[in-house]
């Protein structure tokens, strides 16, 4: 069984009462028109992310078909089915930012921070993504690390950029 991410409702981390949550919270919508992906989003709040195994738990709540659950998993960005990052870094490749550098700027963070586009950093602290937009066109290249937009970013500013998630951690450590 894959490990849970803290539930970001509750103080529980056991994959098996967090589960049995999702079961009861599904089986609470089962029958309402169109509450799939309401569900969905509340069961990865739940849960973290929505590995095969809590879509099992929703499609059986939901007395629905695996594949259409894992079909809107699969569909919408918003839904992770890997373990996510303490922040989500996006990078816009929108056609303003690619024609202005964004390639570059995915580039030089797939090095600095060692990992594909759609993966998260081996420490957990970032899970790192594109976008097709971010609504900065005149800002272009931007990018966004959580709701943070960060507007005409070049490659030489990202490190200074990352670095402020690092010292927050520093921050919240007891001297």
């Amino acid at each position: 069984m894959e490990q849970a991410t803290k539930c970001t409702c509750c103080c529980s981390d056991d994959p098996g009462e967090l589960l049995g949550r999702i079961a009861r919270l599904a089986a609470e919508y089962k029958g309402r028109e169109g509450s799939l992906i309401q569900v969905l989003h509340l069961a990865q709040g739940i849960y973290g992310y929505l590995p095969l195994e809590v879509q099992k738990v929703v499609a059986d709540g939901l007395a629905l078909p695996l594949s259409e659950v894992s079909g809107v998993v699969s569909f919408y960005s918003f839904f992770s089915t890997q373990p996510r990052g303490e922040h989500t870094i996006r990078v816009c490749l929108g056609t303003a930012c690619y024609v202005r550098g964004g390639k570059k700027i995915v580039e030089r963070l797939e090095k600095l921070l060692d990992v594909g586009v759609g993966d998260t950093t081996a420490d957990g602290r970032f899970t790192f993504e594109v976008a097709r937009c971010i609504g900065a066109c005149g800002l272009a290249p931007a990018m966004s690390i959580d709701d943070v937009v960060y507007k005409q970013v070049n490659p030489d500013k990202l490190e200074e950029i990352l670095k402020r998630y690092y010292k927050e951690d520093e921050d919240d450590e007891p001297i």
